[in-house]
């Protein structure tokens, strides 16, 4: 269960333990182009799903906030009077306080008066640390994953534990202390807290996305090598003693090549030529195989799944429980106030918690393709994380000091969920498109490229005619002048909406004028 190694390597949870028969049952049902259609279906709801989600904030957010008379109207009318319910009343309570302090510090972010050429030079200081910091994660997680296959070349039942877990580790070590890191940096900068908490959030996208690319590059890098077909001759059974000459053995034509040996040794020895005799019974397992690189790469994304898993579980045991457990009973015998001073409660970092799921959901998109059950597994993994931080929340986290207005964010986390759906569609379509599937595992075996499952099931399910209609819709004569359509059409909607949104705010101002003229009189 920590390297999905052995029976689970062939199970449901990975791609390799899907076949390629076409049709399978008296229902007909059709495996690899249902594996096809579900993958690609999946990321086109996804899409359909977090669009209409911000369409639907935008519409919320009206045309703008009115702020004349804040705190009177606050004051006056926050209040519900129809509660009866304590608990519901203490709540309230609550919320009308944190909307009083938000509303302060809005009013006091646009009184203050800074020293513009001190703040300038402080932010430059605090993006190029930032990028520093960046540029050393990732040069760390290539160095890491270049090193892991030079393990995995010599073979990993010579290694122990941390170097066959090195990456998913320090991948993890990143997530949990660069944040911190950056959250020191954001104090040189002196934003807005909303400003200061869309560039935290930013940097710690980017450092999240960075990692996960560089792992994605590395991982490429690995399957062009078991996929290679740069050269023409195949080499059988060499002894190599370098590495170097062991990098450009195309491993996919080895394995061909030794099977067509093994075959022809086994009937060329046993059985004479021309002989009706039945076929020899072999165990599977004897039979050579070769390397199936989509399971490979599956395997990576849920050891990656498993392991940020144990690191958001370890983090809350020894980053906020012990820590809260040394502060209240540490706390009569020290030399300072521990709650208010260091190391105090840790707070609940709300924007933090929402961007990790964010990147995790990434991550479920990026590997569902070559492990069908990821979701299932992350799935089970929110469950248990939501009651986990749930207690952690209630016993073990303090409320964070740093008040703003949090509800005109929600269409900014959207975007960056947009964002990181698109850039993790990108390598499931390079694969589909670029790269041949593995020849002996998997529902697209035998073919040059998956995608060939779909001209494939026209060919054979449906009448001719058909066949001949996708084929001119799917030309690209005319998908790119629909598609230059389609950018029109969103670019004179989204100029349509301006104008309407700047119509309702020139009349909003002009109802609050008229307002205060009653007023005066």
């Amino acid at each position: 269960l920590l390297t999905f190694q052995g029976f689970a390597q062939y199970s449901v949870l990975f791609y390799g333990y899907y076949n390629n028969q076409r049709t399978i049952g008296w229902l007909k049902f059709r495996m690899p182009l249902s594996y096809f259609l579900v993958g690609v279906g999946t990321i086109g709801y996804s899409f359909m799903i977090v669009i209409r989600t911000m369409a639907r904030n935008a519409n919320e957010d009206g045309g703008g906030d009115d702020t004349s008379f804040n705190f009177s109207w606050k004051m006056f009318t926050s209040w519900d009077y129809l509660i009866g319910n304590p608990e519901t009343a203490d709540n309230k309570f609550a919320s009308i306080t944190t909307s009083f302090k938000e509303a302060i510090v809005e009013e006091q972010e646009s009184r203050k008066e800074e020293n513009i050429h001190l703040t300038r030079f402080l932010r430059v200081l605090a993006n190029f640390l930032a990028l520093c910091t960046l540029a050393g994660s990732g040069y760390l997680i290539f160095f890491v994953v270049r090193r892991s296959q030079k393990f995995a070349l010599e073979g990993l039942e010579n290694y122990g534990w941390w170097e066959r877990n090195e990456v998913n580790m320090v991948m993890s070590l990143l997530g949990m202390f660069c944040p911190t890191l950056f959250d020191v940096i954001s104090s040189l900068e002196n934003y807005h807290p909303r400003i200061a908490l869309r560039w935290q959030l930013g940097r710690i996208f980017a450092l999240f996305l960075g990692n996960l690319y560089t792992f994605i590059i590395a991982l490429m890098d690995e399957i062009n090598l078991k996929v290679s077909y740069l050269f023409p001759f195949i080499i059988f059974n060499m002894h190599l003693d370098k590495e170097e000459d062991f990098l450009q053995l195309e491993e996919e034509k080895i394995v061909k090549y030794n099977m067509t040996i093994w075959e022809a040794s086994l009937y060329n020895g046993t059985i004479p030529e021309n002989s009706t005799a039945p076929p020899i019974q072999v165990d599977p397992a004897d039979v050579p195989r070769g390397p199936c690189w989509e399971t490979m790469v599956g395997q990576e994304f849920v050891r990656l799944t498993v392991s940020d898993t144990m690191t958001t579980y370890i983090t809350i045991l020894i980053g906020d429980f012990l820590r809260a457990v040394f502060v209240r009973f540490f706390n009569y015998c020290w030399c300072w106030d521990l709650e208010y001073g260091f190391p105090s409660y840790s707070e609940f970092d709300i924007s933090g918690n929402v961007l990790g799921l964010i990147f995790n959901q990434g991550m479920i998109w990026m590997g569902s393709f070559y492990a069908p059950c990821l979701p299932a597994i992350n799935v089970f993994r929110l469950h248990t994380s939501m009651y986990l931080q749930c207690w952690a929340v209630m016993c073990c986290n303090v409320p964070q000091e740093r008040v703003f207005k949090a509800s005109r964010s929600n269409n900014f986390y959207m975007a960056m969920l947009l964002f990181i759906l698109f850039l993790s569609t990108l390598p499931a379509v390079y694969t589909i498109v670029s790269i041949p599937p593995s020849f002996d595992c998997g529902p697209f075996s035998g073919k040059t490229r998956m995608f060939e499952v779909i001209s494939e099931t026209l060919e054979h399910d449906f009448p001719s005619w058909f066949g001949k209609v996708f084929g001119y819709a799917s030309n690209p004569g005319l998908i790119l002048p629909f598609i230059l359509l389609m950018v029109l059409s969103i670019y004179y909607l989204n100029a349509t909406s301006k104008s309407y949104k700047e119509a309702n705010l020139e009349l909003k101002k002009k109802l609050q004028s008229v307002r205060s003229r009653k007023l005066l009189i």
